[in-house]
Parts: structure tokens; sequence; C-alpha cells
């Protein structure tokens, strides 16, 4: 059975993990709500960071919503993506979504990346 989890060692944690991703960028993936920014990693399992600015999202609700659902949808999603780094990037707009598009929008755009790989 797969594991579903969304351990710390599937984290990009620190500011070197996310200058790696932004300087060494092989696949990007965008569309009107958020950035995907990916390059390959040395492990054996997708790593995820998220990055939703106070100036895109006003409300800690909303950028915190947002998160979660990037999370989950990733949990869901991780097995099926290559050893990526990964940089969700959200742009303004994304919380107007329900919860239901927000999800939808995020698991196509990883749908998307992993038919790039």
């Amino acid at each position: 059975m797969p594991n579903f989890n969304f351990e710390k060692s599937k984290r990009l944690l620190n500011a070197q993990s996310f200058q790696s991703v932004f300087e060494n960028t092989e696949l990007k993936v965008s569309n009107s709500n958020f950035l995907l920014l990916a390059h390959q990693n040395k492990l054996k399992h997708a790593r995820l960071g998220m990055i939703v600015a106070k100036k895109n999202i006003r409300l800690s609700v909303g950028r915190n919503r947002i998160k979660r659902v990037i999370r989950s949808s990733f949990r869901l999603n991780q097995q099926n993506l290559a050893a990526l780094d990964i940089i969700f990037l959200v742009r303004k707009g994304m919380n107007k979504l329900s919860f239901k598009d927000q999800s939808k929008s995020i698991s196509l755009g990883l749908d998307q990346l992993k038919n790039k790989t």
C-alpha cells in the first residue's frame, strides 16, 4: 500500500534548497493561479516547497487553506512524480477559487509536470 504521508524528508526546508530550484529550474508549469518550478534531485522521491506571499493572498486564513490544499494534492500524487524538487508559487486570485477548483487545478498542474518528465 502506498505511503501518503507528507514527512519532513519530502519537504524543501531551507533557503539553500529553494535557491537550488530557482537557479537550476528544468521544468515549468504555469497557469493563471500558480507557477510550478522543478528540477531533478538525487533522492528517490519528490520534495515540495510552497511560496504563498502575503502580497498575493492577504488573509492568513486564505494562505493556510491554499497550503493545505497543495499539501493534500501533493500527498495524493507523490507516488506518480519523479525524483523532483518542486516549488509552488501561488499567484493572486487563487483564494477566490472554490476548494474543489483549487484541488483540481493543482492536481492538473502536477499531472502536467509528471508528463514533462
